[in-house]
């Protein structure tokens, strides 16, 4: 309960009246520099809010007198941007790859812009640079499995592969063991003939008895020798390149099982001169034919 107002005997200030414990609150005035900055600040506040876009509506928000907000300035100069890059971009439109590769500026800008969008769509599953990882090519080599060309890449990366697009890149391997088409011996002789054709073979009798079965049963798409085909897909196996792995284990697996590995189409995602810029980059990596 509130005392009455009396003087503190030690620092001689007026109480406030109030008094907990023993311990008596003494009235106290805040300094005069703290109080009119607390009212400036009132005023700043005010002239902020008619000034700047701040008070909420159902439908948005005031927009303020002098209407500026972030949002617009970075509007502003994204739109300033595009003014800008407009005429390579038009220029890249129409120019076929090719061209776009024989002429020094619209190379220039395109590897700039393709590694910008390869980093922001790509990387994370290739990789920063192209380098790939298990499960995912390997882009900065010579080893294609749908072709290196310029206009190779440029397709694939419009469709994809193996997606909902019914134009993207599809390859179907057979689950040789899961499907009961080759049993557990055959298989493992198979990863022995696949071994010895990058000179890798640990069982010289096993990998003869695969020959025959590759020849049976996969030679129609990884063709004679193992050297694959890009028409369809189909993986150099005598490279000693791979995609999920060559130890004879994940070999194994791979037959057994086989992959089934996606890649989503562009088309749609990316404006037909971003997918130009693109394989253009992809190209120059190292490994583009």
């Amino acid at each position: 309960m509130p005392t009455k107002i009396e003087k503190d005997e030690i620092t001689g200030t007026d109480t406030t009246g109030h008094e907990w414990d023993g311990i008596k609150e003494l009235n106290t005035p805040l300094p005069k520099w703290w109080v009119w900055t607390f009212y400036a600040t009132i005023v700043w506040s005010i002239g902020y809010f008619i000034a700047y876009p701040s008070w909420p509506t159902l439908s948005g928000h005031t927009t303020g007198v002098l209407g500026w907000t972030q949002r617009g300035e970075i509007a502003e100069k994204l739109a300033e941007a595009k003014a800008q890059r407009a005429p390579f971009v038009n220029r890249i439109e129409q120019a076929p790859l090719d061209e776009i590769r024989r002429t020094p500026d619209l190379l220039n800008f395109a590897m700039a812009g393709g590694r910008s969008v390869f980093a922001e769509n790509c990387a994370p599953c290739h990789g920063a640079g192209g380098a790939g990882a298990k499960g995912y090519p390997n882009l900065a080599d010579d080893s294609w499995l749908w072709g290196g060309k310029l206009e190779d890449i440029h397709t694939t990366i419009v469709h994809g592969i193996r997606n909902a697009n019914a134009e993207s890149r599809t390859s179907v391997m057979p689950r040789f063991g899961a499907d009961g088409l080759l049993n557990a011996r055959q298989i493992d002789d198979v990863a022995e003939y696949v071994l010895s054709l990058s000179r890798r073979a640990t069982n010289a009798d096993g990998a003869k008895r695969g020959e025959a079965v590759f020849v049976e049963n996969c030679v129609a798409c990884h063709q004679e020798g193992g050297v694959g085909s890009t028409e369809i897909g189909a993986p150099n196996l005598a490279a000693n390149i791979w995609v999920y792995g060559g130890d004879k284990a994940t070999i194994v697996e791979t037959i057994r099982n086989s992959r089934a590995g996606a890649m989503p189409g562009w088309t749609g995602r990316l404006d037909d001169a971003t997918i130009k810029m693109l394989a253009v980059y992809v190209h120059a990596l190292g490994g583009g034919r």
